[in-house]
């Protein structure tokens, strides 16, 4: 018995002994793990770690060297690696592919890879329909307009016609010929300054989020096609000045470009940036699709020079953008607020976005239009699919209203208190084809614009790294060597020709629909599969609502949001008033 106790103490003790090993060499790991990273950082600093397969290359080769000098041999590696030598100096130089300036040699991986992609997803994965956010079909569409290739596609569509919610723009027997693919729309026609807008225009998208290359290349490829280039609410940077093509200024909670120290308003550095010629017109910022209702803050030690001038904020320190205005606090005062601005301004058109959330709030903001007389020029609705802007996960999956939702509540309330025809509407949210600028026609929208699409145009490759600063074409970086990627004459051209391109194929779809402008086009021309046997026109499908309905007591029950909330608002505050 004492001698099994004791064999049982003995094992314990090795047990235990054991265990103490364990954990000292999983520390010991941990440790070797955190400083080789550590050290990779540091090298990484000094030599960018992505030329390594380059740097090999050029090894071998001169080892190929010696080893022919000193013994006779390796006439044939040394072809070998001259050849990818020169490849890999080649690549550096070439100014059409950014991901080979970043990554010589190992980068033709990506297009080797790409080449045989849709045999391999065809076979084995999934097919060019599937959306994580936009299908490949969807990108391959911008790429081929982008750079002037054919976008026809032989043996029919390859989407599901049977499928519900499958929409289709109805045809005409009898098309029309319309002369020219630059349709615009006036602005503020009422404004001292009215503007001509394309009715497809860049969206915003702030330099400090976007490298200065892409900021370049962008408002460069809006300059030659004549379009529009929001400037995000990161303000009017030096690169947005360079070639002079059309700005839409966003002014955001944080007013960067226009701020006292203390982050309020400043009227004289606003009027200093509104009266510039090139900006044709004012947006306010209310929310935006990727994070509505959420702030943010740029980490000081992004804060460079360039990004600290064009926002007005000190080098290094931290950028604060808060969730809410402190200019206005009622819907009454954010009017009032518009209309300062528009008068700083010179008369521009003055307008606001938001992304849908609370209908009342929106209710309160009509009913303060009702209230004071002053009307915004425009309004940009933004849609929850948004998402250029990176964002906490249940922001960009569960906060706002898609789009669909958030532009058919804001053209029926305006519509419903007679002010449709004195706003204009744009839209904002997966807009990248022609069908789609369609379809946003239909439900109300008098222009679209498009981030991502133009971030394609880019040579963007969805690789949902924008926040990290290691985007690998140089679109989303700060990075001075990946931004050297982007060649911004080559990626301008190809910014103009994806707008030119698809208003093209937008002119041929509104001559089919036997229509003369994209704003003829209605919710009764577009057809959406409801079930497997039922077709329905999206004018029956979407919630309308009739001219001036709103104007009295006698709210149709249909509209249920309407009957809720429009009489327990009023124009002085966003709050509900529940008696």
């Amino acid at each position: 018995m004492v001698l099994s106790v004791i064999t049982l103490k003995i094992y314990c003790y090795y047990l235990a002994q054991r265990y103490v090993t364990l954990c000292n060499t999983v520390k010991l790991q941990r440790y070797l793990k955190m400083h080789m990273l550590k050290q990779l950082q540091r090298l990484n600093a000094d030599y960018p770690v992505r030329y390594t397969p380059f740097v090999l290359c050029i090894f071998f080769a001169l080892l190929c060297v010696f080893t022919i000098v000193g013994f006779g041999v390796g006439w044939l590696l040394l072809a070998l690696f001259s050849g990818l030598t020169l490849l890999g100096l080649y690549d550096m130089k070439q100014t059409k592919r950014s991901i080979l300036r970043n990554y010589p040699v190992v980068g033709h991986l990506r297009f080797m890879l790409e080449f045989i992609r849709p045999e391999i997803r065809q076979y084995f994965v999934e097919s060019d329909s599937e959306a994580t956010p936009f299908s490949r079909s969807q990108r391959s569409l911008v790429y081929q307009r982008a750079k002037g290739e054919s976008d026809k596609r032989p043996f029919g569509t390859q989407l599901d016609v049977k499928a519900i919610g499958y929409e289709w723009i109805n045809h005409s027997i009898a098309p029309t010929t319309i002369a020219s693919h630059d349709f615009r729309i006036t602005i503020g026609a009422d404004c001292a300054q009215p503007y001509s807008a394309s009715i497809f225009n860049i969206s915003a998208m702030s330099f400090g989020a976007l490298s200065a290359n892409a900021i370049l290349a962008l408002n460069s490829g809006a300059k030659k096609g004549g379009f529009a280039h929001d400037t995000g609410e990161g303000s009017i940077s030096e690169h947005h000045r360079v070639h002079g093509g059309d700005l839409i200024w966003e002014i955001g909670s944080g007013y960067f470009g226009c701020r006292n120290e203390d982050g309020t308003f400043n009227e004289t550095k606003f009027t200093e940036n509104a009266t510039l010629p090139q900006v044709k017109m004012i947006e306010l910022k209310l929310s935006q699709g990727a994070k509505p209702g959420h702030g943010g803050m740029l980490p000081g030690s992004k804060v460079t020079i360039e990004i600290a001038n064009a926002r007005g904020v000190p080098v290094g320190v931290d950028c604060i953008s808060p969730a809410s205005h402190s200019a206005f606090s009622t819907p009454v005062e954010m009017l009032q607020f518009i209309e300062k601005m528009r008068n700083l301004s010179g008369g521009k058109p003055t307008g606001f976005k938001l992304c849908i959330g609370h209908a009342w709030e929106w209710f309160a903001i009509v009913k303060a239009m009702q209230k004071t007389g002053i009307t915004p020029d425009f309004i940009v609705v933004d849609g929850a699919e948004g998402g250029t802007g990176a964002a906490p996960l249940e922001f960009t999956d569960y906060v706002g209203s898609p789009l669909q939702e958030g532009l058919l509540l804001v053209h029926n309330t305006l519509k419903g208190v007679n002010l449709r025809g004195k706003i204009k509407i744009g839209c904002a949210g997966k807009v990248v084809s022609a069908f789609d600028i369609s379809r946003m026609m239909a439900l109300g929208a008098d222009w679209c614009n498009s981030a991502r699409g133009f971030m394609f145009s880019l040579g963007c490759i969805q690789a949902q790294t924008c926040h990290t600063g290691n985007c690998p074409t140089g679109v989303t970086t700060q990075d001075a060597h990946r931004q050297q990627a982007l060649v911004v004459p080559d990626k301008a051209e190809r910014v103009y020709q994806y707008h030119a391109k698809t208003m093209e194929a937008l002119k041929e779809m509104v001559q089919a629909a036997g229509l003369q402008h994209p704003q003829d086009i209605t919710a009764f021309h577009i057809s959406q599969r409801v079930s497997e046997g039922e077709v329905r026109l999206l004018a029956n499908v979407v919630p309308r609502v009739k001219t001036g309905s709103l104007l009295d007591d006698n709210i149709s029950d249909d509209h249920k949001v309407y009957k809720n909330y429009w009489h327990k608002v009023t124009a002085d505050s966003f709050l509900l008033q529940i008696k």
